[in-house]
């Protein structure tokens, strides 16, 4: 058993299993799909990424400060 729930779905325009725990423009980039392109997983992405270097500041996330 994995400790990762990752969800995937399967993409006609790419052919191939898609993340949708991205947001769609992350798998956009990812997939290389053409500006434009009719997404069939539309709907489907997350809103916001799993994956920041910084929250983003909607989030109202405190930042952790160690002295």
């Amino acid at each position: 058993m994995s400790g990762f729930d990752v969800h995937f779905a399967p993409c006609a325009a790419v052919g191939e299993m898609v993340i949708t725990d991205q947001t769609q423009q992350e798998c956009a980039r990812e997939h290389e799909c053409p500006t434009g392109r009719h997404c069939p997983l539309d709907g489907d992405f997350a809103e916001l990424s799993g994956l920041w270097e910084k929250p983003p500041p909607e989030l109202h996330v405190r930042e952790n400060k160690h002295h």
